[in-house]
């Protein structure tokens, strides 16, 4: 049987599975989740990119890479009793194209969990193509008057801002991996105590066979002067950390900031501190302006450099980038109800690259949408963004 034909049948499969997930949800759920507490959902997207690299990538013979992804995702929760729910949630993606057939260790780049449990693996795999499913969401939550209890894979949100998170110290994401809203998760306990309406305790701790990448730390959160506060304190990898953010508006207009220093507990690391503050407005218009400053301590001054946004940056809190100064802009407006139009772009000032990424996203059902988009990367060579090139992304999804 030759490769194409298993690819028809992975594909194929791949369509029955997300058939039988569209029946299941077809029927009267809402009537059947509220006797069995069970709800099931999610979505089915293809994504293509088309990449052109700044200088050509060794070992490929083309200057055009492109790779197709039909992604399916699958949550489920079950509310086991009035104080348990139990949730588990998974995505499944088929990659094919020529940068999947060209480059055969794009498939490591992406088979990566450093959980403390590896729940990553490739389902199946040919000439050009593999299928690569992981658990991202799977742990049991115990709630009881002012108690909180969440043990497993979770997501643990400790950022503010909407670009640059240097409290996110247990889950770091990339802004560039847009496709992933849900971001990462990551193998934790977290035990949290409300003390009032708007303020809460809470200790979480991540293990890992890797000491460099556990982490036990706890935060307190509470309302002044209609702001919102958080203060953190623990040990994160490497390092002791401890920091802060704040969450309000001023006349109408958003003002978060977050900032926290790295205190090196081993030789082998080094003192980092992080700060990031940003702003946002909506107009009556519906016009939406967004800005955002992140300083690092330890980013350079002259060209950065370094910067991966196609294979899998291994980012953290303390290095968020790789400059000293990063610089966000962002402004998008509804055209029509239905279509909606947005520019934003990144520029670090020190170097003089920058990004731009235009998007149009187009709502043709109530649950079916259509995005066009680009991350266009431009600066001399050796520049943190002078050496990636130009992306392309169609994407189509359907939620169910």
């Amino acid at each position: 049987m030759s490769q194409f034909e298993n690819l028809k049948i992975v594909i194929q499969k791949w369509l029955f599975v997300s058939f039988l997930g569209v029946i299941y949800t077809a029927l009267p759920v809402q009537s059947y989740s509220q006797e069995s507490k069970v709800s099931l959902n999610g979505y089915v997207k293809e994504l293509y990119m088309f990449y052109s690299p700044e200088t050509p990538i060794p070992g490929f013979d083309v200057n055009n890479l492109g790779m197709d992804i039909v992604h399916n995702r699958i949550n489920f929760k079950w509310y086991t009793s009035s104080k348990f729910t139990t949730v588990v949630e998974m995505r499944n993606r088929l990659m094919f194209g020529n940068l999947v057939k060209d480059y055969p260790a794009y498939q490591s780049t992406v088979n990566v969990d450093n959980g403390l449990v590896n729940l990553s693996w490739i389902t199946a795999s040919g000439t050009g193509w593999f299928v690569h499913s992981m658990f991202d969401r799977a742990y049991v939550d115990y709630t009881s008057g002012k108690w909180q209890i969440r043990t497993g894979r979770q997501r643990v949100n400790w950022g503010i801002n909407f670009v640059w998170n240097p409290n996110d110290i247990f889950n770091t994401f990339s802004y560039f991996d847009f496709d992933y809203e849900e971001r990462p998760g990551t193998d934790a306990v977290r035990v949290q105590y409300y003390t009032g309406v708007t303020s809460s305790a809470e200790l979480v701790y991540k293990p890992n066979r890797n000491s460099a990448r556990s982490a036990i730390a706890g935060m307190y959160k509470f309302t002044r002067w209609d702001y919102d506060f958080q203060f953190l304190g623990g040990q994160a990898g490497n390092d002791w950390v401890l920091g802060g953010g704040w969450s309000g508006d001023i006349y109408g207009a958003g003002f978060r900031g977050e900032v926290t220093h790295f205190e090196p507990r081993v030789n082998s690391s080094v003192r980092a501190t992080v700060a990031s503050v940003s702003a946002d407005y909506t107009f009556k218009n519906s016009l939406y302006i967004h800005t955002s400053f992140l300083y690092s301590s330890n980013g350079k001054t002259g060209p950065a450099g370094g910067m991966n946004v196609l294979f899998n940056p291994d980012m953290s809190a303390k290095q968020l980038s790789f400059a000293r100064y990063s610089l966000f802009g962002q402004i998008s407006k509804p055209i029509t109800p239905l279509f909606t139009g947005s520019f934003s772009g990144i520029v670090n000032p020190s170097d003089g690259s920058f990004y731009f990424g235009p998007a149009l996203t187009y709502s043709l059902l109530n649950n079916l949408e259509l995005m066009l988009t680009g991350q266009l990367f431009f600066g001399d060579a050796g520049t943190e963004f002078g050496d990636i090139g130009q992306i392309a992304f169609g994407r189509l999804k359907w939620s169910f």
